[in-house]
């Protein structure tokens, strides 16, 4: 074929498969006449407020300014305020969250009189090392399916991550212990993890295919369990050169709320320190309760692989109307108890402020449209879902002893929102709340039971199962 030929041939089928947009279903000229003719501006009005959001922030413009009127920070419940630390560029919210309350229950059992400050790089390797075995080990576990399978591709796609839940904390705090901030400070690929987890990540699908060829090879599962072994050995030395190989044994001294110390420093090793500083054993003393408005409440369900550990468990949720959880925490609030709880924090956010409520931004009218979706109908469409996980720490009752709104200790440092902390309008906390972990003694014995109800399992492509970060 003469090579005019055959570009002439080539632009006659580019043109036909550019004319095939015009078939049922797309754009055809006449469509988009109509299309246009309906979104341009047509008013003076209208032609300014154009411009005015081509030229500035959405959220600047759709600010809804007699809402700050709303806006107090006073709170009839609130439990007593501790430092505030920064995850910086790292999805670690849930440790941070999980962390604060622990070193809380820790100061309550003291009278407030002492204080504790936990390392978060020192369980943030065992957390990375744990999944880097958890998803070696799905990948062997599903070798046999084609590579393509929705359960394969589900370890391959994200094979390591730094966003999790708080089972993190009860299934590794146990396992490995924990040590002082002091003994294992932070470093940098602590507080920035994108680098480390994409080459961790890189490192693990190259180990995954590996290991799959093993299993189609036929080798014995002592030598596929020899050789993860091996592959672990590597994440281990990439883990200690970026976040630092954990510590074994340490010498602390306790100290008051004031830095004064308390009685002579001593020797510990992680497990020890665990034992001294947790008041209670983790595993068992609490529930997790969720509100998802798809399913029916009252029932338990069980998420697929959200866990950190390969040995460890599923979290299991007890799904609840918004009232009931409300309850839940006002109980341990009033006990001064501080909670893990996660959000959809990017909604609705006042970030100057650190206020969170529904009437933040009237995006409707400054796009003259509307955007009623109801809680149920955002989560199935992944337009809202649980992000990140904030430390409940207060709550303001009216005279009947209903929640006004709430207050949460963050994980983005001091000089963010109210001194670290964020508020929320209980209106906003119905809609963008899912989450929260309550310590058993403040669920009645009717939701006990129904906890222990066999869980309904969920696979964790769930729209409302990812991780907090």
């Amino acid at each position: 074929m003469k090579k005019t030929t055959f570009i002439l041939g080539l632009c006659l089928s580019l043109a036909m498969g550019a004319g095939a947009q015009n078939v049922q279903g797309g754009i055809s000229p006449a469509m988009l006449q109509k299309i246009s003719a309906g979104g341009q501006a047509q008013t003076p009005a209208e032609r300014a407020l154009a411009n005015a959001m081509a030229t500035n922030k959405i959220d600047d413009l759709a600010k809804n300014f007699a809402n700050r009127k709303a806006f107090d920070t006073h709170f009839s419940v609130e439990t007593p305020s501790q430092s505030i630390h920064n995850q910086k560029s790292s999805g670690r919210c849930w440790m941070f969250t999980g962390f604060n309350v622990l070193r809380a229950n820790f100061a309550k059992a003291h009278a407030d009189s002492m204080t504790v400050e936990y390392s978060h790089a020192y369980l943030f390797f065992y957390d990375q090392l744990e999944k880097a075995n958890l998803m070696l080990q799905g990948v062997v576990e599903t070798a046999r399916k084609p590579i393509d399978d929705q359960r394969v591709q589900f370890f391959f796609k994200n094979p390591l991550n730094d966003g999790g839940t708080f089972c993190g904390i009860a299934d590794l705090a146990p396992k490995y212990g924990l040590v002082p901030k002091s003994v294992q400070p932070e470093t940098f690929s602590a507080e920035n993890t994108s680098r480390m987890s994409s080459l961790v990540s890189s490192k693990l699908r190259e180990y995954g295919l590996e290991l799959r060829k093993m299993v189609a090879d036929g080798k014995k599962t002592a030598a596929i369990e020899a050789r993860k072994t091996e592959m672990l050995a590597t994440v281990y030395r990439m883990l200690a050169a970026t976040l630092g190989e954990p510590v074994s044994e340490f010498t602390y001294q306790f100290r008051d709320s004031k830095g004064n110390p308390v009685g002579s420093p001593r020797k510990f090793t992680p497990l020890q320190f665990y034992k001294e500083t947790v008041a209670e054993p983790l595993e068992g003393s609490f529930i997790m309760v969720m509100n998802d408005p798809r399913r029916p409440y009252h029932k338990t369900y069980e998420v697929e692989y959200d866990r950190h550990v390969y040995d460890g468990t599923n979290w299991k949720y007890l799904n609840l109307p918004m009232e009931e959880i409300a309850q839940l925490a006002i109980a341990s609030l009033k006990d001064g108890r501080k909670m893990y709880s996660s959000y959809d924090v990017g909604k609705q956010f006042d970030r100057e402020l650190g206020w969170l409520d529904p009437a933040n931004y009237d995006y409707g009218s400054l796009f003259s449209t509307t955007f009623p979706m109801n809680k149920a109908e955002r989560i199935s469409t992944f337009d809202s879902g649980s992000t990140h996980a904030m430390t409940l720490t207060a709550v303001d009752l009216d005279e009947q002893g209903n929640p006004k709104k709430w207050k949460v200790e963050n994980s983005w440092g001091a000089q963010h929102g109210q001194g670290g902390c964020l508020i929320m309008s209980n209106s906003w906390f119905n809609e963008y709340m899912f989450r929260l972990v309550v310590n058993k003694k403040y669920v009645p014995e009717q939701l006990l039971r129904e906890f222990e109800q066999k869980p309904v399992m969920l696979m964790p492509e769930d729209p409302l199962f990812g991780l907090d970060d």
